[in-house]
């Protein structure tokens, strides 16, 4: 087996609408699985494409007047586009009309036919047409006010059926599964799903209907050509005909052998039971490997109800895209939504994300870096011949982020690497802050070029790991300290090493890494509005005049250190760098909303002049301000870009 290879695959898209902010996101994760393993060093087959047969597709087609295949072709470049577009680095995008697919389908077929896992019967029942979805009544099946039942999935009307159809001995593999679960606990993530396949399957399994005599538009079964293949039967033989399975081709035998099984196959919780059960089932009566992991992500929520196109709330990514940007947008998806969980979509916590993180944590800190060091006439950047302590210390934090990013990159939990590695630029940032280079440069040269060295290759570890999440931002940030990136690097083994060695060339970058969105909500097409936004304030009570506003010292402040008080569930002890004021301790209720690691470097609003009070046997001299969002989440008050420790609004 080839230990060197990775294989990763997408679901495969309806085609009857366009692609959507569900189906990106799907692919995204898969994308940064592929590319993370390149950065690992691995040879990648990234597979993703559209599922275009079936009852669904054929009634659509006939709503926009054209033949089924004219209509499928029609579709197309929606999705490649949007995956072009999204830096989707894809292999083969496969179509379900391709001939090899056809072929490959046909043989998987023959083989279960020719086995006697296929028989004719008669399928009596209720389906959902939209999911393409045979439904066993229960007594948790809705009704609609007509008394009809609903499908449990998309909530539509579901069809009773009664009609020939093949079927495949499903239920004889219910003791195989469940043993080859047994033997591999981490088949699925997260675990609890597992959890949900394995009580299904312990539930009894039934034999699984694969043809529909009445739907045309399909591949006909090899055996009965008045049956075409039924969606699951067809569709999920993508992942394998799309490396060479059926063919007698030599080099496609080949590369079938050196990629399957796949490594990852990512998809949402809706359709885990075809995956989990049916295609090893699939898989186990056709004498071929099963993949070795399926990654179940949840569903990205609008007002609380699952994203997709049947239910007519998806939302176009192109557009948040044209909006927001392309990578800023990948990093919003990744960062804000867990892989175990559902997440909820927010243009107001994504304009947040992208000012807070992208802009000021490390944007800014590229930027002020760069132009300081090229305006202190440092443009070469050596490493120092000995390190001081602090810098000692940046660099053992330096060592554990990439560890910590590494283990949760292999883990697929794409949300906890990349929150791990922000605490690492929070640092730097801190770092930064406490050692003052600005100062440095008149009194320390030497200790500024440490400083600056420090930073930039802090920069250089931050920049290669972003390279699977936001790819072009990351060369950037690279082509800004003298960097190109390149694979054929063996960048494991650099940053597992942790050498502070290199060399860098500061190039002053033309513009910022990134720029703070300015969305105009009431007019943008895809800005959700929020009700908030559109709320006017009609009477204001309580007025003060400008005398009493004037004696409110608001300050920035840059948070440099920060621990919970012993003894509280609510406070935090901050240490914030005033400048020329002096560095303050404040105490803030925020312990529910922040970790710790995640306020140091932020630079924030203070205010001064309020009097101290003692919290927990503890001074607090001033307070930090935050608001809180409609969602709960707290929001730390800050200036829209990066000013000295000291300055006083006005």
């Amino acid at each position: 087996m080839n230990k060197n290879k990775f294989y990763v695959t997408t679901p495969i898209y309806y085609v009857n609408s366009k692609p959507h902010l569900g189906t990106l996101y799907s692919t995204l994760i898969a994308d940064v699985a592929a590319r993370w393993n390149k950065l690992l060093g691995k040879q990648v087959y990234f597979l993703t494409g559209t599922d275009e047969h079936g009852q669904k597709v054929e009634e659509a087609a006939q709503k926009n007047n054209k033949a089924p295949k004219d209509f499928v072709d029609s579709m197309i470049p929606a999705f490649k586009n949007t995956w072009q577009n999204f830096e989707l680095d894809y292999n083969k995008f496969i179509r379900t009309t391709d001939k090899e697919h056809e072929q490959a389908v046909t043989s998987l077929l023959n083989i279960l036919y020719n086995n006697n896992d296929i028989y004719k019967s008669t399928y009596s029942g209720w389906y959902c047409v939209p999911c393409e979805t045979y439904v066993t009544i229960n007594p948790e099946i809705k009704k609609d006010q007509d008394g009809k039942y609903l499908c449990p999935t998309c909530n539509r009307v579901l069809k009773e059926l009664e009609e020939e159809s093949y079927f495949f001995r499903l239920s004889s593999y219910q003791d195989k599964l469940l043993e080859f679960y047994e033997k591999n606990p981490d088949f699925i993530v997260p675990k609890e799903k597992l959890n949900e396949v394995i009580s299904f399957v312990k539930s009894g399994l039934k034999d699984l209907s694969i043809s529909r005599k009445n739907i045309k538009w399909g591949i006909p079964l090899p055996w009965d050509n008045t049956h075409t293949a039924y969606v699951w039967s067809d569709a999920l033989t993508n992942y394998i005909s799309a490396i060479g399975f059926g063919s007698k081709d030599q080099k496609d035998i080949e590369n079938f052998n050196k990629y399957w099984p796949a490594d990852l196959q990512v998809m949402a919780k809706d359709i885990i039971r075809f995956h989990a059960v049916y295609w090893p089932s699939f898989l186990m009566a056709a004498n071929v490997a099963l993949p070795k992991k399926l990654l179940v992500h949840g569903y990205i929520l609008t007002d609380g109800a699952k994203m997709s196109k049947s239910l007519g709330n998806a939302t176009d990514p192109n557009e948040l895209a044209n909006l927001f940007g392309v990578e800023p947008l990948r990093y919003y998806l990744l960062r804000q939504m867990s892989i175990n969980q559902d997440g909820h979509f927010d243009i107001q916590d994504l304009q947040t994300r992208i000012a807070s993180d992208l802009a000021n944590n490390l944007g800014n800190l590229l930027n002020r870096t760069v132009t300081l060091a090229i305006n202190n006439n440092l443009i070469n950047v050596s490493a120092p011949e000995a390190l001081e302590p602090k810098t000692v210390a940046l660099k053992e934090k330096c060592e554990a982020a990439y560890r910590s990013f590494w283990d949760a990159m292999n883990h697929y939990q794409f949300h906890t690497a990349l929150s791990e590695l922000w605490i690492f630029i929070s640092q730097v940032n801190a770092f930064f802050h406490e050692q003052q280079p600005w100062t440095l440069a008149k009194t320390d040269k030497e200790m500024f070029e440490e400083v600056i060295y420090a930073v930039t290759h802090s920069l250089y570890v931050i920049g290669v790991l972003l390279w699977p999440v936001m790819p072009k931002k990351s060369q950037e940030l690279l082509s800004a300290i003298g960097h190109d990136f390149n694979l054929n690097n063996n960048y494991e083994q650099d940053l597992r090493n942790n050498i502070w060695n290199k060399k860098f060339v500061l190039n002053k970058l033309n513009e910022p890494l990134f720029i703070r969105p300015e969305i105009d909500m009431e007019n943008s097409d895809s800005a959700k509005k929020d009700s908030s936004l559109e709320t006017k304030i009609t009477d204001i009570q309580d007025f003060i005049n400008i005398e009493d506003f004037t004696k409110v010292k608001l300050i920035v402040g840059t948070i440099i250190e920060c621990e919970p008080v012993a003894g509280s569930d609510k406070l935090l002890k901050l240490l914030v760098d005033m400048g020329s004021l002096g560095k303050k301790q404040v105490l803030s209720g925020v312990a529910p909303y922040f970790k710790p690691e995640e306020l140091i470097g932020k630079q924030g609003v203070y205010v001064q002049n309020l009097k101290p009070r003692k919290m927990m046997g503890l001074d607090s001299n001033g307070m930090m301000l935050f608001a809180k969002d409609e969602s709960g989440n707290m929001r730390m008050v800050t200036v829209a870009g990066s000013v000295d420790n000291g300055t006083r609004l006005s």
